[in-house]
This record gives structure tokens, C-alpha cells and sequence, in this order.
């Protein structure tokens, strides 16, 4: 039975369930929990601020646009596939590791058999590479660029990538130049300006703050299975003022975009999210607890600090595509030069 209910969910947290409660969900459920969609909102503002950059040149294309968001999308899903494959067969989430507290591992929790897991991977990639080789079709050749790194990560990033802590970077790449850059360059119709690699970094390092947050979170048991992330390298403290770091790059970038008139001051409005990230720093700038502070709400731990840089960056995710949006519009209209 179709359970339009649970996708909602699956889109918006990662559900926690019981076996007897999976086998009981439809197959679109049973994908979007698996690929863990909750966070495909990261991706799809990715694409949307690439299609938005696009639209501002002039040259736009709503079908290329649509193809390039579920290309991404998909893509991301494949991955995250792919790394609860990898981790299963290393071994990496037997003993309740931090990977199967915080949602159902397919494989781990047995709630599906791996030929089954495997179908879903072929399936989902089979779909991300078919829209990669239309729009290369679509745009031209120098689209391989774009489409021949994003398979390189997607296929390496769980292993070696991860596991020797480059993780990390390559997050800052993917959902920067890659996803942003690589929209608007189909989008567009195969136009580029470096201007744009300039603003997808300060999108891409928001999620990538998400990951360091959640490596930082499971440092202890990725140390443990051997798995190098950059906060096992770095350490605990290191790696939670690179993330508050990261924070106040993102507005400096920003801020020097509208400076030397690259972009117009609506895109200030993402000082709107200061107040957040001021909650945020506060959180990161002390060592994260051993066990769930009192105020955690119910079944988040233990995601902690993965939890508030999520939700930052949720935040000014959203209120840099909205003042993207009116940028564009102001620009499109000629408003900024009138002002």
C-alpha cells in the first residue's frame, strides 16, 4: 500500500523503524529511507542556486533544469547506497556502530538482502548516469568534465576517500563546483564564468560542515573501526572551530561579493541566519558531551553536533537560494541599476 505519509517523513527526517514496519511499506518508502532523503534538500538547493545563476545570464532551459536537479539528486542517493554497501561489507556498522543509532541500515538491521540492496544501487546509478549522458548530449562535450568527476566521487568517495580524510574536501567540490557549477553549465547551455565557482563554495561549505559535524560526533567509533576522517586525524577541538570557520567564510565570501559589485546587496539577507549561528557556535566551541544533554529533544542522540550544524546550515541554505531569488530578479529587471 502506498504510504504517501512515510515519504513526507523520509523527506523531511530519517524515520526510525522496526522490521515488522518496513516489510509493511511500499517501495518508493523503502528507497527513500534507504538512500537517507532527509538530506537531499542539500542537493536540491545546489542545483536550484546552479539553475538560478543560470537564469540570471539569460540563458535558461526548464527541461535541462528539471533533468539536472533529479541527475544530482539521484547521483547523491546512489552514494549514500553505496556507502552503507561498502561499510556493511568492511564491517564497518556490526556491534550497533553510530551509523545504525541513528536510522535503519538495510543491510545491518537485515531489512533487506543484499542482491535487493544491490538492485536499488544499479537502479538509482542507471538513472543519475542515463540524465549525465543526455545532458552531455544536451550541452556538448565539455559536460564529460562535470559528469566524469561527479562519477569519480560518487564511486570513491565511502572508499578511499572517506577513509583517509578526504571526505571532507571532496564535499566541498562536489556540492560546490560540481553540483552548482555543473548545473548552471547545462542550464546554461554550456556558458561559464568563474564568478560562480566563487559562490557555489560559499553554498558547498555548509554540508560540508554537516559531515564534520557528523564525523566529529563519531570520532571515538570511527577511530576505533579504522575509518581516518578528518577529525580523527585532526581531533575533536580542531575539527569544531574548522566548522565555526567554515560558518564565517561563508558570510565573508558573501559579503565580498556584494562589495565588488558581483552580486547585489539582497544577498545580505543571509545575515538574517546570524542569530542561528551564533546558537551554533555556541554548541561547537565546547567538547561534545559523553552523554545526551537533558534538553536533547527524544531520539536525537546521537546525533549532536551533526544535528545543529544541520540546522544552521538549513537555514542559511534557504535564506541564500530566497536571496538568490530576489537577486535575480532586481537583476533581471534592471532594479539594482536604477537604485
Amino acid at each position: 500500500m502506498v504510504n504517501t505519509s512515510m515519504w513526507i517523513k523520509a523527506l523531511r527526517v530519517i524515520p526510525r523503524i522496526s522490521k515488522t514496519e518496513w516489510d509493511q511499506l511500499d517501495v518508493i518508502s523503502k528507497w527513500l529511507i534507504s538512500t537517507r532523503a532527509a538530506v537531499f534538500v542539500m542537493t536540491a538547493i545546489a542545483g536550484a542556486i546552479g539553475g538560478l545563476l543560470a537564469y540570471r545570464t539569460g540563458n535558461f532551459s526548464w527541461g535541462v533544469f528539471v533533468l539536472a536537479i533529479l541527475g544530482i539528486v539521484m547521483a547523491h542517493a546512489t552514494n549514500n547506497l553505496l556507502n552503507d554497501l561498502v561499510d556493511y561489507n568492511k564491517g564497518i556498522d556490526k556491534n550497533n556502530y553510530y551509523r545504525s543509532q541513528y536510522g535503519p541500515q538495510p543491510l545491518e538491521h537485515g531489512f533487506m538482502s543484499k542482491s535487493k540492496f544491490l538492485r536499488y544501487i544499479l537502479i538509482t546509478g542507471l538513472i543519475a548516469t542515463l540524465i549525465g549522458v543526455f545532458l552531455t548530449y544536451q550541452t556538448g562535450l565539455e559536460t564529460l568534465i562535470f559528469f566524469g568527476l561527479g562519477m569519480f566521487f560518487l564511486l570513491f568517495y565511502t572508499w578511499p576517500l572517506k577513509y583517509i580524510g578526504l571526505g571532507e574536501p571532496s564535499v566541498i567540490l562536489v556540492w560546490g563546483p560540481l553540483m552548482v557549477g555543473g548545473t548552471y553549465f547545462v542550464v546554461s547551455g554550456g556558458h561559464w564564468d568563474s564568478w560562480v565557482v566563487v559562490l557555489s563554495l560559499v553554498y558547498a561549505l555548509g554540508p560540508t560542515t554537516v559531515l564534520l559535524g557528523k564525523h566529529t560526533d563519531k570520532l571515538l567509533e570511527d577511530k576505533a573501526k579504522g575509518v581516518r576522517t578528518l577529525p580523527v586525524i585532526l581531533g575533536e577541538k580542531p575539527s569544531r572551530y574548522i566548522t565555526i570557520s567554515f560558518w564565517l567564510l561563508q558570510y565573508v565570501f558573501v559579503i565580498w561579493l556584494v562589495l565588488n559589485g558581483t552580486l547585489g546587496f539582497p544577498m545580505l539577507l543571509v545575515l538574517l541566519a546570524v542569530p542561528k549561528l551564533i546558537k551554533a557556535i555556541e554548541v561547537f566551541t565546547k567538547p561534545r558531551p559523553k552523554e545526551a544533554p537533558k534538553d536533547l529533544a527524544p531520539g536525537v542522540w546521537p546525533l549532536y553536533l551533526v544535528r545543529n550544524a544541520f540546522e544552521y546550515n538549513r537555514r542559511f541554505g534557504m535564506l541564500f537560494l530566497l536571496a538568490l531569488i530576489i537577486e535575480v530578479i532586481f537583476f533581471r529587471l534592471n532594479i539594482l541599476q536604477i537604485l
